[in-house]
This record gives C-alpha cells, structure tokens and sequence, in this order.
C-alpha cells in the first residue's frame, strides 16, 4: 500500500466528513502534484456523501454544480470544490454529459477522468493511494495515457484532446502512442468545444516552459487546422534566420522567446508575423514580405477576437505587432525619434522592444542583446527625463486655452493641436503656452479660417 503525506489544511475537512460517516478522496492533479513531489494545485475533493449530506455536515456549502453532484464549501477562510462519486452516461455534444448518476465506490468516480496520471485519488483518512489505472506507473514513466480506449475519451469531451498536449507540455512527459493516434483520428471534432474552453487551454499552452513543443504537437496531432489554421499556412514558408526553417517555427521559436508570465507579449510573438505567407513576394531571386506587419496586425485581431480574448488585449497586441518592423539607425535625428515615439506610444515602447527580442531570438535560437536597440533606450530614456513633448497631453496648452484664445470648438481644436504637436516635436523648445497660443493663433487664421 502506497501512502502519501495528507495536507494539512484537509486534515480537518476530512475529520468531518469521518465523524457523518462518510468517505473523502482527494482527486485530480493535486494527487499527481504530490506523488511527483511538487506544490499541488487546487484541492478537488471526491466522496460518496450527496451535496445534501454534505450541505447538512458543513456550516457553509455553495451549490456551485448539484446537477452534476458539485458543491463548494468554504472552510477556514479557503474554498473546496467537493464532488460525490459519479459515473457520466452517453455525450451527445462531445463536451458534457447527457446525464451523471452517483456511483457507490471511488474508482467507479476514477474511471470517467481523463488521463491514468489524473485518475488517482488520496483518502483522507488514512493516506493510502487508490490508482486502478496505473497512474502511478505512466508517472514514473513520465507518459500521458488516457484511461481506457482514448478515442471513448475524445467522444465524451474533445477539450481532453488539447489537454493532453498541454499535460505533456507542462509535465515534460511523452503522449503514449495509443492516444496520440486517437487524438489524431479525433482531432476535427475539436471544433465542438467552445471558443473560451479552446481559448484557455491555448493560454495555458502558450504560456507553458515549452510553447514551441505544444505548437508542434498541434501541427502533428491535425489539432492546427481547426485551432489556429493561420499558422498552418506558415508550414514550408522559408524564413530568414539560422534557428527556424519556415515561418510556422519561427513564430513557434518566437512564442518561447517571449517572456513566460506576459500573455500579450507571447500572442504577439506568437502571431507578429502571420501574414509572411499572404505577402510573400519573390524580387531578384530574394524573398519579401511587404506590408506583413499591418496585415499580420489584422490576422491577429481576427484570431483573437474569435478565441473571445478580452478587447484591452487584442488592442495592445495588434498595436504591437503593427509597429515591430521600425529599423533604427544611429542617424535618426531627435525629430525622428520623437516621432516614433508619438507613433508607438511611451507606455508601449518597452513591450515593443520585448517583441523584437522574441523575433530576434526566433531567427537566432539565442537571447543576445541589439546594440540599435540598446542605443534607441538610451535616447528615448533621455527625451522622457527631458520631458520631451510626444503626444498631445504633453503639449503647455489644451484645448480650453485653445478655445479661450478664440478658436471654435469644434474639429479645428483636434486639427490645432495636432499642427501643434508637429511643431513641438521638431523644436522642443517651442513648448510653451504664450508661444503655442501665438502659433495656433496664425495656424487658425492662415490655414483654417476659410471665411477669413
């Protein structure tokens, strides 16, 4: 008999589910994360107790799931998602059970998980290990195995396809072969799922040690054609660069070289360059990809607009990607700078500058720094300490004086700033309230007051 150290904290719930009379497993991931040693995540509890019995022996119970025999209580201050024994029947839509009926025994409620490494269970009572499926085993063995025949698996939840990826991905571990070939003989039935489930297991992926292992595993497995088909047309698209062939492993190589904990930043990696294939142009026996940036910007506004990510995001990483091809030379007058500066936004422009590293590091398979880059930092550094005027917050007058000073409300304030905005960023020193009021005055009367 196996038996793993109970944590601490379920030490109390389960003396309570003890003292009604009724059994307490913990169940899923958290046991997986104690039998390899790691901090484990949510605490899922499993009992044979229905969610009137629980409600009846705690204080406070949250009827998150009765129709699925779900219920959370909330116990010393902490939540605990407790679920009675159950068997699922039939899956009409390939993503929730046509019904559940509770089962009398833990590893009845085993048998309808996902993967051997997730249908093991802790009893609280004594600590012993229940593993009917030999999850223990796939874990040393470092293998994502489903439970039983994997395409019944697939047919009861097509999510489980790409959380098996990001099992293998996050674990390190290999797909057993028998289920790799089910998701593979599964893989269009994906378009089930809902866009936000897709959505977080993507995230999940994306944000994973090894993002570039789970897009090749989308690509293999068929899962790339109806998840992300955008990327597929990047397959055999040659790509300059010594560490990535074609575009769709450029953007897989980019994704890892983007910081791991920035979701914006790894979507922007991720799709910077999406729409190489549409602009691809051969010149003189050379490859180019003119107006790629805009349209990738697009491209990458539609994905992610169809995947239900929040609109903030999709603004901030379609801005991104639209402004990753500036080249920066040492010859840049201030001007220029300041220009590049009002286009990108200050806020944006240390983001920006992650982006290319991702793209540099997806040419190169390397983190080296780029002394343009480093040269840009130093200068932008110097105008912000200067308080150099880049937008039209930063200007010494707003559109009040403007009005105040005799100009209409209306577009011809918009239009005066942004003339005077121009002015100051050719000539900081311009950038004072008698002097703009003097020189919006002359820009209304010469250029904007037709009647005049």
């Amino acid at each position: 008999m196996v038996i793993v150290r109970i944590p601490a904290e379920l030490r109390p719930i389960a003396a309570v589910f003890a003292q009604g009379g009724y059994q307490c497993f913990l169940v899923g991931g958290a046991v997986r994360d104690l039998l390899m040693n790691t901090q484990p995540g949510d605490l899922d509890l499993a009992t044979d107790a229905t969610p009137p019995q629980v409600t009846a022996i705690f204080r406070r119970v949250i009827p998150t799931g009765i129709a699925h025999g779900t219920v959370t209580i909330l116990f010393q201050g902490k939540q605990y998602e407790v679920t009675t024994f159950r068997t699922e029947t039939t899956y009409s839509d390939g993503r929730r059970p046509d019904s559940v009926a509770f089962a009398s025994t833990i590893d009845e409620d085993l048998s309808r998980r996902d993967f051997t490494i997730n249908g093991i269970a802790l009893d609280l009572h004594d600590g012993h290990v229940v593993d009917p499926f030999g999850g223990r085993d796939d874990i040393q063995r470092c293998v994502v195995r489903a439970i039983g025949e994997p395409e019944e698996r697939f047919r009861e939840d097509a999510l489980r396809l790409l959380r098996a990826i990001r099992f293998a991905v996050k674990l390190d571990f290999a797909i057993d072969k028998n289920t790799l070939a089910g998701i593979r003989r599964a893989a269009p039935t994906i378009s089930r799922i809902s866009a936000e489930r897709v959505r977080d297991e993507l995230t999940r992926m994306i944000q994973s040690p090894d993002p570039r292992r789970a897009l090749r595993l989308l690509r293999d497995t068929g899962l790339l054609t109806p998840v992300l088909p955008e990327l597929e047309t990047g397959i055999g698209v040659p790509q300059d660069g010594t560490a990535a062939p074609d575009v769709f492993e450029h953007l897989a190589l980019s994704t890892e070289g983007a910081p791991s904990d920035r979701l914006d930043l790894r979507l922007a990696a991720l799709l910077h360059d999406v729409a190489k294939p549409d602009c691809l142009q051969e010149q003189d026996g050379v490859l180019q990809f003119h107006g790629h940036d805009d349209r990738s910007a697009e491209i990458s506004e539609a994905v992610l607009r169809r995947l239900r990510y929040p609109n903030r995001l999709i603004a901030h990483v379609s801005h991104l990607i639209r402004h990753h091809m500036f080249h920066y030379t040492s010859d840049w007058t201030d001007s220029a700078v300041r220009r590049f500066l009002s286009r990108v936004g200050v806020e944006n422009v240390e983001d920006l500058f992650a982006l290319r590293a991702a793209d540099r590091y997806g040419k190169t398979g390397r983190r080296t720094a780029d002394p343009a880059i480093e040269e840009l930092r130093v200068r932008i550094a110097e105008m912000t300490a200067r308080r150099d005027a880049v937008s039209v917050a930063h200007l010494a007058v707003n559109g009040t004086d403007l009005m105040a000073a005799g100009i209409p409300r209306g577009p011809a304030v918009g239009t005066t700033l942004r003339f005077l905005l121009e002015t100051v960023m050719d000539d900081p020193g311009q950038n004072h309230q008698a002097q703009l009021l003097e020189i919006a005055r002359r820009f209304y009367e010469d250029r904007l007051n037709v009647e005049g």
